[in-house]
């Protein structure tokens, strides 16, 4: 009896023993690390965004990349891309693509009062956003071909920044991810190539309302 107590109680102890460890060992290794390369893919994707817009965003009116940045995380929440997020996108894109256009035909100048003035270069000069100010008389006020090289190369310089982020990607054109990861690494590339050649062929004196003079 005393053999057979001990040998149901061996068998006991090593049945129980060990299959515990080996369920142990599984699943904590198996689980972690989807959602550590979910992350990693995600961080690599936001840097290269970064990488890419550090350098075009030059070309840009000052605070309209940050406006982009700032405004588009707040529409693109956890992936979701209804008809209500793709419109207010649209809307985005449209209202940012649309500042850096006008911005670049804006100008400015100081007063006698010290006080720098803003306004809109028109074929008769600049028409200043304050009256009663005293517009000095000069052609460079005057709205020319130069401004509308640089007013339409800053929208394609926002276009190429927009588009190399997944997050306006994959809601503008879902189920086409192959086609927008080429066009992500490239288009960039060629119109910061391209903008940056006319923009030393037709530099502008301009200082207005977010753009930098060259």
């Amino acid at each position: 009896m005393d053999l057979n107590e001990q040998q149901i109680g061996i068998k006991v102890y090593n049945n129980n023993a060990t299959p515990p460890p080996e369920h142990e060992t599984l699943n904590p290794s198996s689980n972690p690390p989807q959602p550590k390369k979910h992350r990693a893919l995600m961080a690599k994707g936001v840097q290269k965004t970064l990488s890419k817009t550090s350098l075009l965003g030059n070309f840009l009116p000052t605070g309209t990349l940050l406006t982009f940045e700032m405004v588009l995380p707040s529409i693109y929440k956890n992936g979701q891309c209804t008809h209500v997020h793709t419109l207010m996108i649209h809307f985005l894109l449209f209202v940012c693509a649309l500042s850096c256009f006008f911005f670049h035909f804006t100008d400015s100048f100081h007063g006698p009062d010290g006080a720098v003035y803003y306004g809109f270069v028109t074929p008769r000069g600049l028409a200043v956003f304050k009256p009663a100010v005293a517009v000095p008389e000069d052609d460079r006020f005057k709205v020319g071909f130069t401004d509308f090289v640089h007013a339409v190369m800053s929208v394609m310089v926002f276009v190429a920044i927009a588009i190399s982020d997944h997050r306006v990607t994959n809601c503008l054109f879902p189920g086409k991810d192959k086609d927008m990861e080429q066009v992500r690494e490239s288009f960039p590339l060629m119109v910061g190539i391209v903008c940056s050649g006319l923009f030393l062929v037709f530099p502008t004196f301009r200082r207005g309302i977010g753009c930098m003079s060259a």
